[in-house]
């Protein structure tokens, strides 16, 4: 028979349902905008800049709940709720409207060319032969021409009318973009944030010396994600019907009615009372001068440059090789069965794994695995010439984004001292999905342009192998184990024991 502990289950159901919402949109985000026509390297921009937000609105927000502790449960459901909001207005962002070009192409630089409409580079093309249109054309930015798939349409030096519909430079200035850029900005910086808070709330539940239990609770965030974004991607599909231009009204829908159950569960929410710190700012900025600690937070860092290139660019490579090998009109199932993979085989698996595998090998050990993991999804991912063939790579969503999310937040609640857990798991946050996020889309977007999402995957592998190695070295020749979390967690277990003595007790990293 299996004892169901009431205390944790209004943990485990927000996290289902704060996760379900998310599912059908966040994952999508990128291509979203992609299909309105912005470019990977703007879309690399935006995605650089976002995440520094990151970097400062988690700490901040973390900080107001340490400080107004009596009002932590207000501030985390209006997040919740924010997030919702900014995600769903999506909805409303306007098509951009196109601008008509003709012009004579030489037949030449047209070899390999299908009746489907591609898009390049902001542009719509199609090549027109004896009056009929006949051909899909991707005409780059300085006007030379190449096709997309396999059937040859015309001879060799002859000319032939290309009929497009631009979208140009204005694109950049119109409502369509700026709009995209500010909900996308407010969602996931919301997203982000409440993340972090619920990430820190539920290490409060879960009390000093049982942060290897985190996994067990984030795993049902794991099943509600990978659920809803494989339901909502097959909705997007079938509502769209046979059109390439995918409309996301279900996911927007469906976001909408689970976060209104994650409010009623989360309503039954009770949260300790904990120490608190007299100094937060003193304490947290100590804690982080301490070098092992500061290198485990530059190392996080590291870890979100690597998933940063998956999150951001993995379904954009799946779109471009999608358009290669006709599999455009069944994407977004695709798509969603890719969630489907990383998160109900390769995070459900993981996340209540993690406990244990912290246990055996510790944080730092964990960590040099998770870059290991990385190296070897991220390499594979280079090598694939079908975009279904993503579907088993992503299982090693487990051992990379599952185990090092887990380590990064378990260790962060490990360290911090009383009264500063929702601080510090900012921080943590922060130089994870924040600085490490902004670098990676920004490197990623570039990358991308220049050598094609193959290669720009096999120099991301190469970076988590490198990361892996240095790690290792540096925490077995430099740093001691005494200064582990796992210690640092026993010591505060102590403290916070005795009601009378917390509030006055600090402790610190060795």
């Amino acid at each position: 028979m299996v004892k169901v502990n009431y205390d944790l289950l209004p943990v485990k159901t927000h996290y289902f349902f704060f996760m379900a919402a998310m599912g059908p949109i966040l994952p999508f985000l990128p291509v979203i905008g992609k299909q309105l026509g912005v470019s990977e390297v703007v879309m690399g921009l935006i995605m650089s800049v976002i995440p520094i937000l990151f970097l400062f609105a988690k700490p901040i927000f973390g900080f107001i709940l340490d400080y107004f502790q009596s009002h932590r449960k207000t501030v985390f459901l209006t997040l919740v709720v924010s997030t919702t909001v900014f995600s769903a207005l999506l909805w409303l962002v306007p098509e951009y409207k196109l601008v008509p070009v003709q012009q004579q192409v030489a037949c030449g630089s047209i070899l390999n060319c299908t009746d489907q409409v591609a898009l390049v580079d902001g542009i719509d093309c199609w090549v027109t032969l004896s009056g009929e249109k006949t051909a899909a054309l991707r005409l780059a930015a300085d006007n030379t021409s190449y096709c997309a798939e396999s059937t040859v349409v015309c001879q060799l030096g002859s000319m032939v009318h290309v009929s497009c519909q631009k979208r140009g430079l204005g694109f950049y200035s119109s409502t369509t973009f700026w709009m995209f850029v500010v909900l996308l900005s407010a969602a996931s910086i919301g997203y982000n944030v409440s993340n972090s808070v619920s990430d820190a709330i539920c290490f409060d539940v879960l009390g000093a010396g049982n942060e290897k239990k985190y996994g067990q609770q984030r795993v049902w965030g794991t099943v509600g994600f990978g659920l809803s974004a494989l339901v909502g991607g097959y909705c997007v599909d079938w509502w769209s019907g046979p059109s390439q231009v995918k409309d996301y009204t279900p996911a927007y829908f469906m976001a909408v009615v689970f976060t209104s159950i994650d409010l009623l569960c989360c309503t039954k929410l009770k949260l300790p009372v904990l120490p608190r710190s007299q100094n937060i700012l003193k304490d947290v900025l100590k804690l982080v001068q301490t070098p092992s600690i500061a290198t485990f937070l530059l190392f996080a860092a590291f870890i979100g440059i690597c998933e940063s290139f998956i999150i951001f660019f993995l379904f954009w490579y799946l779109e471009d090789l999608a358009v290669t090998t006709g599999a455009m009109g069944h994407i977004k199932l695709l798509q969603g069965l890719t969630v489907a993979a990383e998160t109900l085989v390769g995070e459900i698996v993981f996340f209540p794994l993690s406990g244990r595998i912290l246990r055996w090998v510790g944080y730092r050990h964990c960590l040099s695995l998770c870059f290991l993991a990385y190296t070897l999804r991220l390499g594979l991912l280079s090598l694939i010439q079908n975009p279904w063939w993503a579907l088993a790579v992503e299982l090693l969503q487990g051992p990379s984004y599952a185990l090092s999310y887990t380590t990064i937040v378990a260790y962060a609640a490990a360290v911090s001292p009383p009264g500063t857990s929702a601080t510090v798991q900012g921080v943590a946050a922060g130089v994870d999905d924040g600085l490490g996020y902004s670098v990676g889309s920004l490197m990623g977007g570039l990358l991308y342009r220049s050598l094609g999402g193959g290669l720009a995957f096999r120099v991301f592998s190469m970076f988590a192998l490198a990361c892996s190695i240095s790690h290792w070295l540096l925490y077995v020749l430099f740093f001691r184990e005494s200064t582990t979390g796992d210690q640092q967690s026993r010591e505060k277990r102590n403290i916070y024991n005795p009601p009378k003595e917390a509030s006055e007790m600090v402790v610190v990293a060795s």
